[in-house]
């Protein structure tokens, strides 16, 4: 489903950003489910503005404004038109902010247990003050990967799902042979569970590999986090997400936005960010006195549509992390019936 502006502008791109919370039925992913109409429902009730709040940078509003672009949050995400002939610099970069606007966003999605903790640091050789946020992705069209092929490839601004890595933690994606596969617990010895597989079937979920590394300059006094993104003047400290698109991606020009004239390409991309719902392991307790009843062996995922499981699914409520010492080992959910 893609959205279109009309008059004497032509769409530059389009952004959807889906979380599969409020897609997936129960334990079968979205892009799984069967009936199209179904499926066509799910986007029509879909609006991710009452959890999360998109806006471009200021330096993007302005550059914006000078190239007679206007663009438009919707419910599936956001598009960007310009008028009719109007070049495009082949240099021209776009950035846009989420916020998180809904406390329940992070309980139903995961990788949310990164903390995002911001760092202050001087530079004495600079007199300058460096701040970082750590555990902030950056979902760029110059790393996005794509899955399909032909009319049914997809465009990803997500970088490519990692191995595993021996620092990953609870709820990390990798890619194990031709499977996805999600940590339960964390390193070292995690358990996984299956996302599913062959890997290029399904979409390319937010993961840890798309939080950049930092790279601080010499001399800076103290150590700042391994990974995260640098804040300036025009990058808040809300930030959960960074939106990048550049006009022109060399390597792989389906995921540019103007041709080599600087034109907006007469097939504009659509590019999709997805959000991975949280599976947490369901335990079942006597409401009346609290007593604990019985657990599901495996972890089942959390959905606003259908129920993963076979008894009362949980709410959105927050789940526990279960801890042996500072190792998460599970995730659980409390479900009183």
């Amino acid at each position: 489903m893609s959205e279109r502006l009309s008059s004497n502008y032509q769409n530059l791109f389009q952004i959807q950003i889906l979380h599969h919370y409020w897609l997936d039925e129960g334990a079968t992913l979205f892009d799984k489910i069967t009936n199209p109409a179904q499926k066509t429902n799910r986007l029509l009730t879909y609006d991710l503005r009452d959890f999360l709040t998109v806006t471009p940078t200021e330096e993007t509003a302005k550059t914006l404004k000078a190239l007679s672009c206007i663009y438009r949050t919707t419910a599936l995400g956001l598009l960007v038109a310009v008028q009719e002939g109007v070049i495009i610099p082949k240099d021209t970069v776009f950035e846009w902010i989420v916020t998180v606007k809904n406390p329940d966003f992070s309980n139903y999605t995961s990788l949310t247990l990164r903390n995002q903790k911001i760092y202050t640091f001087y530079h004495p050789l600079e007199d300058k003050v460096y701040r970082y946020k750590e555990n902030v992705p950056v979902l760029a069209n110059l790393t996005g990967v794509t899955r399909g092929a032909g009319s049914n490839k997809t465009l990803f601004l997500s970088q490519e799902i990692p191995a595993l890595a021996v620092d990953d933690q609870i709820e990390a994606l990798i890619l194990s042979g031709n499977k996805v596969k999600q940590l339960i617990s964390d390193q070292p010895n995690a358990a996984t569970k299956t996302i599913g597989s062959p890997a290029n079937s399904l979409p390319v979920f937010i993961h840890q590999g798309d939080v950049p590394i930092i790279t601080p300059p010499a001399g800076l006094d103290g150590i700042p986090p391994k990974r995260g993104i640098l804040l300036t003047d025009v990058i808040p400290d809300t930030v959960f997400a960074l939106i990048r698109l550049n006009a022109i991606r060399a390597d792989n020009d389906i995921f540019s936005f103007v041709d080599n004239s600087g034109l907006a390409k007469a097939n504009p991309p659509l590019f999709q960010i997805r959000f991975k719902n949280r599976s947490t392991i369901w335990q079942y307790f006597n409401k009346s006195n609290g007593v604990f009843k019985s657990e599901e062996a495996n972890p089942l995922p959390l959905t606003y549509f259908g129920n993963a499981g076979t008894k009362q699914k949980p709410s959105a409520g927050l789940p526990k992390a279960i801890k042996d010492g500072v190792r998460i080992t599970r995730l659980v959910s409390e479900i009183f019936e």
